[in-house]
């Protein structure tokens, strides 16, 4: 219901499995259905963008906005912004497991830094999230529900876009399906497209906006021959387990009388333990001390893949155990998003070539050993129990290769199919205005040309930010005057 329910087309490396693609499908798109980690990524992540040709966007030029956005619970200082919508707090789920991580990295060669979105976030850190008084601060939340009484916005819920009104080289508004009729909204300045890394490139290519041969196999008249839906990337993880020698503080609260009064305090209170996530802890590192940006991420859960509500006598209590994901950050392995029809109602064609680039397979090797390495350090002898996943008879490479073929899933981080910057891999231009067609512009994750070290939902709120200046900016001259912009809707 709250979900797209997408998923990839059968991916030849992976065993031909189809890969769920989770997106929101509410409002806040997936910031309102995602885990809530807030992480900016690596400064050399944005200089990195530069380089693909989105000039403007390098981490002095993103910096501000990024503090803009944020109300760090800290305060605002040269780094992070202390008065913005988005609420952004530490962990605050406590459990000595997590100080044995940190211990285990340290033993490992790996960092601590009390800062993942500081100057330097690598190494191990307390998990940040995008939590305010206890409640998920959503793009909706924190931006669209303070707006909803200005007299220029108009929500209209349970529609679908259809396709961008085109004249000429010239957009001129949007059509949607609502209650079964269609209905175009005209637009005096501009259309922003912010539908996401598989729905944007979906409209775009309905709208005559994309790969010519492509269009043209579904009897849609090419406007303008781009690369709209090439570049899709997402980071993989592997899920590796272990069971836990004693039941841990997330099991003794899955009770069900505790977790009852646990929710009903969330409810009420916005306090509570049912508002702190069994986990608080993320790593960003380099393999190679040589690399500008860090390649594989860990994430550390406290909880088994079955947890589950218990009482005694009525429901036994789960096996305890904790786990950590070794994810890749930058893939070299590109996918694509192409249309099933003409039909806007029917689901994009997701292919994302996970692993066709025999790189990405020794990098999430080395991230697999080096997970293991740490998970079998001194500092968590007191804790280690059998590995369930991969389980102790996963030992040489080809098991293992095995295993992360059969296994291997996506952090739902998705990006690029409507990439920022210049050159043939270009949709956009660095004001994220799409090449070839005035008063046109996409403003989501598919704009970046690369994926960042880092979860994506505090870097697509910078990234809205910064557009919000450029629009401000172009309120624009349109025929020698300043239009005061607005809409009409008009059945088609």
């Amino acid at each position: 219901m709250f979900d797209w329910g997408l998923k990839s087309e059968p991916e030849l490396q992976l065993h031909e499995r189809a890969i769920v693609a989770t997106r929101g499908k509410v409002l806040g798109g997936s910031s309102s259905i995602n885990m809530m980690a807030y992480t900016r990524g690596h400064p050399g992540d944005y200089d990195q963008w530069v380089q693909d040709g989105a000039h403007g966007w390098s981490f002095k030029d993103v910096l501000p906005y990024f503090k803009r956005s944020e109300s760090w619970e800290r305060g605002g200082d040269d780094v992070r912004g202390g008065d913005g919508p988005v609420g952004v707090e530490g962990g605050r789920f406590r459990d000595p497991l997590l100080d044995a991580w940190i211990e285990a990295g340290q033993v490992s060669g790996f960092t601590h830094t009390d800062d993942l979105n500081g100057l330097r976030p690598e190494g191990f850190g307390r998990t940040q999230y995008s939590i305010r008084g206890g409640r998920r601060s959503s793009a909706a939340a924190a931006y669209l529900k303070p707006a909803l009484r200005r007299p220029n916005l108009h929500l209209v819920t349970g529609g679908h876009a259809a396709k961008v009104a085109v004249e000429g080289r010239r957009a001129t508004g949007l059509e949607y399906i609502h209650r079964g009729s269609r209905v175009r909204v005209i637009a005096d300045r501009e259309v922003i497209l912010s539908s996401g890394t598989f729905n944007t490139p979906q409209l775009l290519m309905l709208s005559g906006i994309g790969p010519a041969g492509h269009l043209q196999e579904f009897g849609i008249k090419p406007l303008v021959d781009l690369p709209v839906g090439k570049n899709l990337q997402d980071h993989l993880a592997l899920s590796m387990y272990w069971e836990r020698r004693e039941p841990g503080p997330f099991h003794r609260r899955m009770r069900f009388d505790r977790m009852s009064a646990s929710m009903l305090a969330a409810y009420l209170f916005g306090a509570g333990a049912a508002t702190e996530l069994p986990g608080g802890l993320l790593a960003f590192v380099k393999t190679c001390p040589d690399f500008v940006v860090p390649d594989i991420e860990f994430m550390i859960r406290c909880a088994p893949p079955g947890a589950r509500l218990w009482f005694p006598w009525l429901r036994p209590a789960y096996r305890d155990g904790f786990g950590i994901r070794p994810a890749l950050l930058h893939p070299r392995s590109r996918g694509e998003v192409l249309l099933r029809s003409a039909g806007p109602l029917d689901p994009v064609r997701i292919h994302f070539n996970f692993l066709s680039e025999p790189g990405d397979l020794v990098t999430l090797l080395e991230g697999f050993e080096r997970a293991r390495q740490m998970a079998c350090a001194a500092p968590l002898d007191p804790f280690r129990g059998a590995e369930i996943a991969p389980g102790a008879d996963v030992r040489t490479k080809s098991d293992i290769v095995e295993w992360i073929r059969r296994t291997v899933a996506t952090v739902f981080h998705p990006t690029g199919t409507c990439a920022m910057g210049s050159g043939p891999s270009a949709v956009l231009d660095p004001e994220l205005r799409v090449l070839g067609v005035e008063r046109l512009r996409v403003v989501d994750a598919s704009v970046m040309p690369r994926l960042i070290s880092a979860h994506l939902n505090a870097s697509v709120l910078m990234i809205a930010e910064k557009a919000a200046d450029m629009i401000r900016s172009g309120r624009r001259e349109i025929n020698g005057q300043l239009t005061e912009g607005g809409r009409h809707d008009v059945p088609v």
